[in-house]
């Protein structure tokens, strides 16, 4: 593969990603995965999710940053998948905070102020993604 075809690659799966979308993330407890479906925010060509500071995600997280997401996509009449694998990292600057709060029309369901101490800003830094269509499977390093 050519580094032209891998950068179209990057790009054609990144035209999959609107604002928000429902991905199924997984993080690790100890040695056992653990996946739930959270809302992903992909905003200025970045991967973030907003979450409550003390669920299971941010503790798992904390122990262990490496993270897989996978999200279903249509393509024509055929169901294709997205999986990216990397790091999550906690962001604490409070502008990077704040601008995803602005962001995020359902803040306000969630948290008070981008001060609440509930508030935690998670961005999924991919190190690697895997297209998954009925006729083919592509695989690149990010």
């Amino acid at each position: 593969m050519t580094l032209t075809d891998e950068a179209e690659n990057v790009r054609e799966a990144l035209n999959q990603f609107e604002d928000f979308q429902h991905v199924f993330l997984a993080t690790m407890e100890g040695d056992q995965p653990r996946v739930r479906p959270v809302t992903l925010v992909f905003l200025d060509k970045k991967f973030w999710i907003t979450t409550g500071t003390w669920s299971a995600k941010v503790k798992q997280i904390q122990k262990n940053p490496k993270v897989e997401f996978s999200m279903i996509f249509k393509e024509g009449n055929n169901d294709c998948c997205i999986r990216a694998a990397g790091r999550a990292e906690i962001i604490r600057n409070k502008e990077t905070k704040a601008k995803l709060a602005k962001h995020c029309g359902f803040f306000a369901e969630h948290w008070k102020s981008v001060d609440d101490p509930d508030y935690t800003v998670l961005k999924i830094n991919p190190a690697e993604i895997t297209i998954v269509k009925p006729d083919k499977t592509t695989h690149m390093k990010i």
